[in-house]
């Protein structure tokens, strides 16, 4: 099983903040992710540059991509960067975790994720697409699908619909399977028809937050959230936070709990989620077990500032995994 990604390419900048002052004077609604030009950008790293800040490749596909890399799962990436130092630290982030890189060059900027890092681990992204948004339907051909098993695609691509109806299209002829995160629930939100459409016809798997899950079907309950998006798609998947997840397959529903841990900071929580619950997947294990690795992951996650688990941590969490598996055969 190889697992193939999609999604903006971008460096995220980590990002600790004393209060939340400056997200009031940036006028950016806490917890969501906001699209801004280059002035704005530039304005923000000018107001931030007095903070503690870290570098990595980021993206929300690019971070479960790189979950499961680290968990032994071949995988590979497509995305467009710039000629520049942060598209040097994308592409270098991602050989690191074991990711092949299919990156296309455009014209601007490698794209940054000014990730502003509350101090409850809550985190509000000001993202400068850059070189991201220059990804076109026709960089994609067929032949870039060929020889994975899965396709894993972000909900942050949603505003380019030509771009995503090409790459689902080539990812059903080459007979991957389709996994839909959908990212942020201010995206779902502006792009709801789409999403409807893209989720009836073409996804297999479907992960969202409590929040995105709303946004989605209307329905203010979790759980009636999962059973309407679960009518679409083969498992469904809503993220609760610090109250675990539920799956859904058919008519089987799971609540799986999450881990108590010491929250830092939960960029990426849901990017880890999916990448754990994915591995359980591809492995064949139980659903309920796949969310419990998911959870493992998330769990390690928050407990770091970024979207990345140090490389440190990989051997325990691959001995928490193998306490799992030992499950499956109980």
């Amino acid at each position: 099983m190889k697992v193939l990604g999609m999604g903006n390419a971008l460096v995220d900048m980590m990002t600790e903040l004393p209060d939340d002052t400056l997200l009031k004077e940036l006028s950016l609604r806490k917890g969501s992710m906001q699209l801004v030009d280059k002035d704005f950008s530039i304005k923000a790293l000018e107001q931030v540059r007095h903070l503690n800040r870290t570098e990595k490749s980021g993206g929300s596909a690019a971070n479960t991509i790189c979950g499961l890399a680290s968990l032994g799962i071949e995988t590979a990436f497509i995305g467009k960067i710039g000629r520049d130092r942060l598209g040097e630290v994308f592409q270098n982030d991602l050989k690191h975790h074991g990711v092949r890189p299919l990156m296309q060059f455009g014209d601007t900027e490698t794209g940054l994720a000014l990730a502003l890092v509350s101090r409850n681990g809550e985190r509000t992204f000001a993202t400068c697409l850059g070189s991201a948004v220059e990804m076109e339907p026709s960089d994609l051909d067929v032949e870039l699908f060929r020889g994975y098993s899965h396709f894993y695609i972000e909900g942050y691509l949603m505003q380019h619909h030509e771009l995503i109806r090409k790459a689902v299209e080539l990812a059903k002829e080459a007979g991957l399977d389709v996994i839909i995160d959908m990212a942020s629930f201010n995206v779902v939100e502006e792009n709801l028809d789409f999403l409807h459409f893209l989720v009836e016809e073409y996804a297999d798997i479907v992960f969202a937050n409590a929040d995105e899950a709303r946004a989605f079907t209307g329905c203010g309950n979790p759980e009636d959230a999962l059973n309407a998006i679960a009518q679409d798609c083969w498992i469904a998947v809503v993220k609760t936070g610090e109250k675990g997840s539920l799956v859904r397959n058919g008519k089987n529903v799971y609540r799986i709990a999450a881990r108590k841990v010491n929250c830092i900071d939960t960029t990426g929580a849901g990017d880890l989620y999916a990448a754990g619950f994915l591995y359980g997947l591809l492995h064949n294990l139980k659903l309920p077990l796949c969310g419990e690795i998911g959870s493992i992951l998330a769990g390690k996650v928050i407990e770091v500032i970024g979207a990345k688990i140090p490389d440190g941590a990989w051997h325990e969490i691959n001995e928490q995994i193998k306490q799992v598996i030992y499950k499956q055969v109980e």
